[in-house]
């Protein structure tokens, strides 16, 4: 607890560096790097010669990273995508601000040097970072305000029933004609 408490300042000192997140969020943050401190305190060795700030630094932004990746994605995203949306949202503001308008994926590949494959996935990828609530509203002028959740299809039962029947349809091949007919008619 002593060694916690006497390095806290370094978990703060950590957790400042993603104040632009939002001060509501700043309380979790700093829990988060707590974490990394104690895993950091676990994990030192005095016979390595290291100080001990270096070696927690990396540890506690580490688990920050790690709790921000695990929490800000509504869908599970690889790593590497996601260290790619950044680089991209940092990449497609320089190149826009460069030509006036918006880059196309070759001229962002060149710049970030990645196939333009990947600067796609990295994109879509990046349509994984924010989820919207089925009731907000989506354009529109007030009194005819439509929300998401008017876009959203309903459950079609009778497709169930054609699942099942092309599910049952090799069991029901194999019967004889008299059964098959028995199972038709009903």
């Amino acid at each position: 607890n002593t060694l916690i408490e006497m390095n806290m300042s370094l978990v703060r000192f950590a957790a400042g560096r993603f104040r632009s997140r939002g001060p509501e969020e700043m309380e979790d943050i700093v829990q988060v790097g707590m974490i990394g401190l104690i895993k950091a305190i676990d994990r030192f060795e005095l016979t390595r010669e290291v100080e001990f700030t270096s070696f927690a630094i990396p540890y506690i932004v580490g688990e920050i990273k790690r709790f921000f990746r695990d929490t800000t994605w509504a869908v599970h995203v690889p790593r590497r995508l996601q260290e790619a949306r950044v680089q991209l949202a940092r990449a497609s503001e320089e190149l826009r601000s460069r030509l006036g308008r918006v880059p196309t994926d070759k001229e962002l590949s060149e710049l970030m040097s990645l196939p333009e494959d990947e600067v796609r996935e990295a994109r879509l990828a990046a349509n994984g970072y924010n989820s919207a609530s089925l009731d907000a509203t989506i354009g529109g002028s007030e009194d005819g305000e439509a929300v998401l959740q008017d876009f959203i299809g309903s459950e079609d039962t009778a497709l169930e029933l054609v699942e099942d029947f092309h599910a049952l349809a090799p069991l029901i091949a194999e019967l004889e004609d008299r059964d098959r007919q028995i199972i038709h008619m009903r």
